[in-house]
C-alpha cells in the first residue's frame, strides 16, 4: 500500500481517505461511516500513531499510511518471502521475527520488514525442521512455528548479539564508521524561529561532529550535502550502504507554544510488539545524558519511536531534537557557535562511551576529546 498523494488531513475526501477510514474501522479505532477526513478520523489516527511510535500529528503521511496497512496483517494471512526490490512489511512479519527470535534463530531486529536476515533465519528454521529450506514462509512453515516452544533463554537473543558485536568491535574509535544525518535540507528548512533554520543548524552541527570524529580516525559520512534534502528512506539506505557502526540524526524542534524547550533523543523501539534496539537505547541514553550534563538545555529524556530512519537502518541509530528554535532561551543557545561546539563534543564522547567497557568508562560529563581512545 503506497500513499498516492502523500498527505491526508482534516477536510480531505476521496478514494484514499475512504481506504484509510475503512482500515481504521477494521482495526477497531474508528466507528461509524465516514466519507471525509473529519475530527474523529484525526483522533483515531493520533491514537494509532501513539500506539505505533510514530509522529503524533493526526495527519496521514507516507509512513503512517504504510503503518496502517502493515497493521492489518496477521501471521498466516499471506505467503512471506524475500523480495529484494520491495521487501514485505507488516505485523505478520513482526510476529514471525519475534517467534524466530524466541526460538533462537538470528534475526537482526524485530522491525516488521522481511529482509535478507529474516529470510536466512526462516531458511535455518526450515532446515532444522526438515522442511524445504527455501526461505519462504508458507503453510507448512507456519504450522511448524506453531508447534515449537521457545528455546532461547537468558535474555533477548538479538540484544545479546548486539552487545557482543559492540564488545568485539573494541574500545578504539579509529577504524569505525559513523553516519551523521543533518535533518531536512534543500527546500525543506524544517522549523524556523529567531532567525534560525533547523536545516542550517543541523548541517553546521554535523560538520563540527564530522571534523572531531575524523581527528580520532573515524570514517564519518554526512547523509546529505548542504543544499540537498533526501527523504528518510534514502538517508537510511545511504547509512546501510556505508556499513556504518552507528548513525546519528540531527534535528532541532519547534512548537506553536514559545515556552516549549529542551533536548530529547530517540531510538528504535515499539512497545506494542516489544521490539527495541538495545544498543540504540543505550546510545540514546549516553547522548542525552552528555548533552544535559554539559549544557543548560531542559532534559526531555529518551523515547522509543519507529520513524523510518531508526527502523530501517541496520546499525544502532539515534535521532536528536536539540533545543527549540521557537523558544527564546534555546534559540539563543543554538545561535552561539561555542554552544554548538559543546553539543558536538557531547555527541562524540557519547559515541566513544558506547564502546568503552565499564572499567574504562568515565562519569557523564567528564570525558574530553583529548582523552578518547583512538
Amino acid at each position: 500500500m503506497e500513499s498516492p498523494h502523500g498527505v491526508y488531513r482534516i477536510g480531505d475526501r476521496g478514494e484514499a481517505v475512504a481506504e484509510i477510514v475503512g482500515k481504521l474501522q477494521r482495526l477497531g479505532l474508528l466507528t461509524g461511516g465516514h466519507d471525509v477526513y473529519d475530527e474523529a478520523t484525526a483522533h483515531a489516527v493520533r491514537g494509532f500513531q501513539q500506539q505505533r511510535g510514530l509522529m503524533i500529528d493526526g495527519i496521514v503521511g507516507p509512513q503512517t499510511y504504510q503503518a496502517i496497512d502493515d497493521a492489518r496483517w496477521r501471521l498466516g494471512d499471506r505467503l512471506l518471502t524475500y523480495v529484494p526490490s520491495h521487501p514485505l512489511s507488516g505485523d505478520d512479519v513482526q510476529a514471525l521475527q519475534a517467534k524466530l527470535q524466541e526460538l533462537g534463530f538470528a534475526v537482526a531486529r524485530v522491525d516488521g520488514i522481511f529482509a535478507a536476515d529474516t529470510q536466512r533465519a526462516v531458511t535455518e528454521f526450515q532446515r532444522n525442521m526438515g522442511l524445504p529450506a527455501d526461505g519462504t514462509c508458507g503453510p507448512s512453515t507456519f504450522k511448524a512455528l506453531q508447534r515449537i516452544r521457545p528455546m532461547a533463554t537468558g535474555g533477548r537473543p538479538d540484544a545479546l548479539r548486539a552487545r557482543e558485536a559492540v564488545r568485539a568491535a573494541g574500545p578504539r574509535l579509529s577504524g569505525k564508521t559513523v553516519v551523521i544525518d543533518p535533518g531536512h535540507g534543500g527546500f525543506d528548512h524544517g522549523w524556523e524561529g529567531y532567525g534560525l533554520r533547523e536545516s542550517d543548524i543541523a548541517y553546521d552541527l554535523a560538520s563540527r561532529i564530522e571534523g572531531r570524529l575524523g581527528a580520532t580516525g573515524v570514517r564519518a559520512y554526512l547523509s546529505r550535502g548542504r543544499d540537498q534534502g533526501p527523504d528518510e528512506l534514502s538517508r537510511a539506505a545511504f547509512a546501510n550502504e556505508t556499513d556504518a557502526n552507528l548513525c546519528v540524526s540531527l534535528h532541532t524542534d519547534g512548537s506553536m507554544n514559545p515556552e516549549a524547550q529542551g533536548v530529547a533523543t530517540y531510538f528504535y523501539g515499539n512497545d506494542l510488539h516489544g521490539a527495541t534496539s538495545s544498543v540504540g537505547e543505550q546510545f540514546a541514553g549516553l547522548v542525552q545524558r552528555e548533552i544535559v550534563a554539559r549544557t543548560d538545555l531542559l532534559d526531555c529524556r529518551t523515547h522509543a519511536k519507529t520513524w523510518d530512519l531508526l527502523r530501517r537502518t541496520k546499525m544502532p541509530a539515534v535521532r536528536l531534537e536539540i533545543g527549540y528554535v521557537t523558544n527564546p532561551h534555546d534559540s539563543a543557545r543554538l545561535a552561539d557557535p561555542a554552544f554548538r561546539d559543546v553539543v558536538a563534543e557531547s555527541i562524540v564522547v557519547a559515541i566513544q562511551r558506547v564502546y568503552l567497557p565499564p572499567e574504562q568508562d568515565a562519569a557523564t560529563g567528564m570525558l574530553r576529546l583529548g582523552q578518547l581512545t583512538v
